[in-house]
């Protein structure tokens, strides 16, 4: 189903959450959003593997947008 769009115009949801998929709210378990010690090697992550259609990637809010990664049940169901 798609993503009820009175749900992203909802005044208490305006800040994202990086660690959250921009689509279905659930955990997207990006590395990336997760803070780390300044002294830490970089981390990879599966998203930087990934390949985002085109019209996975129009289905983002533009208040999310390089703010927070899909999940990957997303990125395969939805793309």
């Amino acid at each position: 189903s798609d993503v009820c769009s009175s749900d992203l115009m909802n005044p208490q949801t305006t800040s994202v959450n990086p660690s959250l998929c921009p689509l279905c709210q659930n955990p997207n378990l990006c590395v990336m959003a997760n803070p780390k010690a300044d002294d830490a090697p970089p981390q990879r992550c599966w998203c930087m593997d990934a390949t985002f259609s085109p019209e996975l990637l129009a289905k983002i809010p533009e208040s999310a947008k390089n703010k927070a990664c899909v999940c990957a049940d997303c990125a395969k169901n939805r793309g």
